[in-house]
């Protein structure tokens, strides 16, 4: 039998690294990431589709302040492609583009961020107008959709300056930037819980406003909308959970470190 040369507590040391690292290794485990992913992207996109098929279809369409009926359709098709599926994929930039340098993620991220602001405005432009130039105006701000859904607004530009200003600030001392991290990750998601819960508000409404008794008769339309709310909490709940899967967590750089400053 042979006895080895080295220490019992370099020995013991090595082992305790190895359990230490275990559950590292293990919870950066990127095992099924890849198909759900491909299943939200799907949800996403077939949301965005039939949301299209709603407003352009069932809806008639487009139009702007000629004729404030159409202009609505604005209001729910923007809102969805910005608040619902491109808030989804800038959230999980980090988790899907895993190799690139985090400058440009955190550039990227604002970048989509900023985009879906100017979407929102387009959509409450859009949406107010419809209210206020109708033929018989439409008060705003009374339903239980447009409390939530502009409160889910302002959190959301809350969050993007206070991620510019604690992320993208080159002088920000890292140490304040990791304590605001968390705040940042948990108001992202709450308002992106929010912008669900938004859109299924503001789907019931319109289908029970619009359709009124023939809701209940099972129209296509009324088939429709449904289904594109199932799509939402589906691909809301997909989407949160891979972000906050703690394996699927792009790991650290050294070079993360060092903002614009380089």
């Amino acid at each position: 039998m042979q006895v080895s040369n080295y220490p019992y507590e370099y020995v013991r040391c090595v082992d305790m690294e190895q359990i230490r690292e275990a559950p590292q290794i293990q919870s950066h485990s990127l095992e099924g990431f890849i198909p759900l992913l491909s299943l939200t992207e799907g949800c996403g996109a077939l949301l965005v589709i039939l949301m299209i098929v709603w407003t352009g279809y069932y809806r008639q369409g487009f139009s702007w302040r000629s004729n404030p009926k159409l202009e609505f359709n604005w209001h729910p098709l923007l809102m969805t492609i910005g608040l619902v599926f491109l808030y989804a994929n800038a959230m999980l930039l980090y988790r899907t583009q895993r190799n690139v340098r985090k400058q440009r993620l955190k550039l990227t991220h604002a970048g989509i961020m900023l985009f879906i602001i100017l979407l929102m405005v387009i959509a409450l432009v859009a949406v107010f107008d419809s209210h206020n130039l109708a033929p018989l105006p439409i008060p705003n701000m009374y339903s239980l959709h447009s409390w939530v859904g502009l409160t889910t607004v302002i959190l959301f530009c809350c969050q993007w300056v206070a991620g510019c200003v604690s992320f993208l600030y080159p002088g920000l001392q890292t140490p304040l930037r990791a304590s605001y991290m968390p705040l940042h990750v948990f108001f992202g998601i709450a308002a992106f819980v929010g912008a669900i819960a938004s859109c299924l508000l503001g789907l019931n409404e319109k289908a029970i406003f619009a359709l009124q008794s023939k809701y209940s008769a099972f129209v296509s339309e009324g088939i429709l909308i449904n289904f594109i709310g199932l799509l939402l909490v589906l691909f809301g709940g997909l989407s949160v959970y891979l972000v906050t899967q703690e394996r699927y967590r792009r790991l650290s750089r050294p070079e993360d470190e060092v903002l614009l400053s380089g």
